[in-house]
């Protein structure tokens, strides 16, 4: 069996963008994801990454693979199953029993957002449900919106909902567990309405959204006319398939150092399934570059003889 420079696991902007820098700098790679632009293709419109002004998110996936095919790089289409280690480096089997191996492993395997797992939910995502404040804001201004949880993340959606919608309800399913900093500017804002012991029974509307029904510990039912659904609950890390195999953080992100360097000698990881900060696309595109320039360095030393920088 051919042993490879690398093996890319995951094709979001983290890990199509790790395959670019990788074939670019010569490597041979084999680059294994169930589906194309992660968490990317299922964004509305995109407006925050440079040289677009607005570009949707299965768009700006398309380009990305686009790409890639000019390049000559055709993904492996199937799941990850077990990563480990060889005499030469590792070796990842997939779903589907197809069995590759490589000097480095570079996860690129992303996170899933947390869902409500409500009716209107699934239905009305892109048509005012959106799991990325950051992205979608814009598109609501002027309009009365709600924020579902009671963190860091949810309370900082708050805040930013209230520079551009009159009114923003922010459902909380116990209490707020922000900062207190970020809470005492929320009850100063005079445009939040915060519900506390309140989840979401259903979201409602026809061609987009037009109001969330929530429920209150006591039973208490409110009809809310929103046009918009923020959900920050948090995001889940793809890392199940690695088995311990790297070193997570509370939240089973992987860690990983400046050089997007893991725990363990030649895995490399990058974008959302790691712990760096802001899940955002065009962070996920950098690390991806991070990581892929990482991987070539060391694989350059490992044929050359030399001992490999080393890890976290």
């Amino acid at each position: 069996m051919e042993t490879l420079d690398t093996i890319i696991i995951g094709a979001g902007p983290a890990g199509m963008t790790a395959a670019i820098y990788a074939k670019r700098k010569g490597m041979t790679l084999a680059l294994i994801a169930d589906s194309m632009g992660g968490n990317m293709s299922k964004s509305g419109n995109i407006e925050n990454y440079p040289g677009f002004e607005a570009i949707s998110g299965s768009d700006l996936t398309r380009k990305m693979r686009a790409q890639m095919g000019r390049l000559g790089i055709e993904p492996v289409v199937d799941r990850a199953n077990v990563v480990e280690r060889t005499g030469g480096g590792y070796r990842v089997v997939t779903q589907g029993g197809r069995t590759f191996e490589a000097h480095t492993v570079i996860i690129a395997s992303g996170s899933r957002w947390r869902e409500i797992g409500v009716p209107g939910e699934k239905e009305f995502v892109n048509k005012g449900v959106s799991y990325c404040t950051t992205c979608d804001a814009p598109l609501f201004a002027g309009m009365d919106v709600a924020v579902v949880g009671g963190g860091n993340a949810a309370a900082e959606a708050v805040m930013e909902m209230t520079k551009i919608c009159p009114k923003v309800y922010m459902i909380v399913r116990s209490r707020l567990k922000c900062d207190q900093i970020i809470a005492v500017r929320i009850m100063q804002s005079g445009k939040v309405t915060v519900l506390e012991g309140y989840t979401v029974e259903k979201i409602s509307g026809s061609d987009f959204v037009e109001s969330m029904t929530v429920r209150s510990r006591d039973g208490k039912v409110e009809t809310l006319p929103v046009s918009g659904v923020f959900v920050e609950i948090g995001q889940d890390p793809n890392t199940e398939f690695l088995k311990g195999l790297v070193k997570t953080n509370d939240e089973r992100e992987i860690e990983v150092d400046d050089y997007c360097r893991t725990s363990l000698e030649g895995v490399f990881a990058c974008g959302d399934v790691t712990s760096v900060p802001q899940k955002q696309v065009v962070v996920a595109a950098g690390e991806g570059a991070k990581a892929a320039m990482s991987a070539f360095a060391y694989v350059s030393e490992v044929k050359e003889g030399e001992s490999p920088s080393c890890t976290l």
